[in-house]
């Protein structure tokens, strides 16, 4: 029987997963899969990560309760299958800690950040049976958003050394490849533009890479920033007496977007 108490712990929540998947528990849990509550554990990190833009603790531990309630979730539907439990887990990523670490739980010298990563990287390889650098370029995952996979494909290319010299020579990738996107548009091949836009987006995101840029941030924030001024904008029509902004035309617009951009 469930006991009930003041404070819960770790424990009581694998309990409580437990209990919702048994026969007699939710009618709604129970029928869970992996696959069914997939979008699910995604929706939950992206509320974690709005936590810690927002720099709200309370909301923040709200949300990592609901990442550890998905990773218990999952964990329950692999015990009931008997593959894995909690307590195989928490082992394998203690173990993998430990492993690389040696720094701190061996005898390797490591003394700054640049010497940790590389170690971290060496030991990722080996632990992971990789023996190219390809093999390590196809290991991010591709379920990640497009952006983070390109910038992590990346680095992980850097690492091999194929790279950008520095930002000039980035920064003349994207012209390049934006020559090259206007002579697939000049050219109407719906393919060629395809492809060209696709590798002016990788250049921009390597661009970003090198200038120390969080490609994935930088994008939120620019959505950000066009969503406050459209707001702006909007509102210096309103204020004029007009309704419907569709009713101007581009010219118009454009003449409220430049008000907009000098507001505070």
């Amino acid at each position: 029987m469930f006991e009930f108490k003041e404070r819960y712990n770790i424990n009581d929540l694998i309990e409580i997963v437990s209990i919702l998947r048994s026969e007699n528990g939710c009618p709604w849990d129970k029928v869970q899969t992996h696959e069914s509550i997939r979008k699910d554990f995604i929706e939950e990190v992206y509320e974690v990560i709005e936590a810690i833009d927002l720099k709200d603790s309370d909301l923040l531990k709200e949300e990592l309760g609901d990442v550890l309630l998905n990773t218990v979730f999952h964990t329950q539907i692999e015990s009931e299958d008997g593959n894995f439990n909690f307590d195989d887990v928490c082992n394998d990523i203690c173990q993998k800690m430990i492993v690389r670490h040696p720094h701190v739980f061996g005898d390797v010298s490591a003394n700054t950040t640049d010497q940790v990563l590389n170690n971290w990287d060496k030991i990722k390889m080996n632990t992971k049976g990789q023996t190219t650098y390809t093999e390590t370029l196809e290991s991010v995952a591709k379920s990640l958003p497009a952006l983070i996979r390109a910038e992590k494909v990346g680095k992980r290319a850097s690492k091999a050394n194929m790279d950008f010299q520095d930002v000039q020579t980035a920064l003349q990738s994207v012209k390049d490849e934006t020559s090259e996107l206007q002579t697939a548009i000049e050219n109407d091949s719906t393919q060629q533009v395809y492809e060209e836009f696709g590798d002016l987006l990788f250049s921009c995101v390597n661009l970003g890479r090198k200038l120390g840029i969080d490609s994935e941030r930088a994008l939120v924030d620019a959505t950000n920033k066009f969503i406050d001024r459209f707001s702006k904008a909007e509102d210096l029509i309103r204020s004029n007496g007009i309704d419907d902004m569709k009713s101007l035309d581009i010219h118009q617009l454009d003449a409220y977007w430049q008000k907009a951009k000098i507001l505070k």
